[in-house]
């Protein structure tokens, strides 16, 4: 019989618990899809431990949204796809409700998007939670002008990687930030313009060295907290700071004095702001799959698991080891 992965408490890894399940049949706009590979993503171990804000499930409860499979079924109401079809979901929904864990999930059929020929499961398991989060502030809320410069932290991340290949797209350079001097080499073979291995070195005053004091007109930035102040400092008179995250656990402080100095804005962004936009969703996904398909893109995977070593995976992703994409590969294609 096959396999999902519930959880039946908050808690460690250890509580994703791999069971047999019989495939459920899709309702009125879904469809069930069996899966050949899942994305996996820091929301995901932050539901886990009950520490995400946006939901509270009931257990026992699947997890997970992003995955590449086969639809294997058709719910009522739905057009545009058809059994035997190769799809990847847009994390676009409650994933306590839909989650992909497993050898087969229920999802709307609204997030489904076909992807290139030739890209595979395991990368197009990697694309969506990444690239649309990077397309929000690169694309669908800026104009940069060519030459300039994006200051992106945490850029180990898959978002960061996404990011860096989204800036260049729109011709800019890129600075990278990482806390971890084994992955600078990293960082800048996979194309930044300049490194910044924090706590070894000035933040804002190695921006502005790199820039030739002109500073980031877009900074990228999941982490928030103190770092906010250092990074208005980096940034260009009139850039926007787009603030995606909060990974630190201190507060954030304002900073009045340099943002009223150079006319910045900061700017919270979520990935909902795009899918909860119908036209928004559309240009995203067109955006996306153009550069994919042209190679523009190409999805950083940093290492493959099992569905058996799902447990693993999520402690490999809380480790902060990675280098981009964490994947669990379901099964072969």
């Amino acid at each position: 019989m096959p396999r999902i992965v519930r959880y039946y408490r908050f808690g460690d890894p250890e509580e994703l618990v791999l069971e047999e399940a019989a495939p459920a049949a899709p309702g009125l706009g879904e469809v069930r899809l069996g899966v050949l590979a899942i994305g996996i993503n820091n929301s995901e171990a932050q539901l886990r431990r009950g520490t995400y804000p946006l939901l509270d499930p009931e257990f026992p409860t699947r997890i997970g949204k992003e995955a590449h499979g086969i639809i294997e079924a058709l719910g009522p109401g739905v057009d545009g796809f058809a059994v035997g079809e190769r799809v990847s979901t847009i994390p676009m929904f409650d994933m306590a409700r839909y989650g992909v864990y497993g050898e087969w999930a229920i999802v709307p059929a609204e997030s489904l998007v076909r992807m290139p020929v030739g890209l595979g499961a395991v990368k197009s398991a990697a694309v969506w939670q990444a690239y649309l989060t990077a397309y929000g502030p690169f694309v669908a809320y800026s104009d940069p002008a060519p030459g300039s410069w994006a200051l992106i932290t945490a850029a180990s991340s898959s978002v960061g990687f996404a990011a860096l290949q989204t800036a260049k797209a729109r011709g800019m350079k890129a600075i990278g930030t990482t806390r971890r001097r084994d992955k600078a080499a990293g960082l800048a073979a996979a194309g930044f313009d300049r490194v910044v291995v924090t706590g070894e070195e000035p933040l804002a005053a190695t921006v502005m060295e790199a820039t030739g004091g002109a500073g980031a007109a877009i900074v990228f930035d999941p982490i928030s907290g103190p770092i906010v102040a250092e990074l208005a400092e980096a940034a260009a008179p009139g850039a926007t700071i787009f603030e995606y995250g909060a990974l630190a656990a201190e507060p954030t402080p304002y900073p009045l004095v340099t943002c009223l100095k150079k006319g910045l804005g900061i700017r919270g962004f979520t990935l909902w702001e795009i899918v909860r936009d119908p036209g928004r969703l559309a240009d995203g996904k067109r955006f996306v799959v153009e550069r994919l398909e042209s190679g523009v893109f190409d999805p950083v995977v940093d290492r493959v698991f099992g569905l058996d070593e799902i447990a693993a995976a999520h402690r490999y992703l809380e480790a902060a080891r990675h280098s981009g994409k964490i994947v669990v590969k379901v099964r072969d294609e």
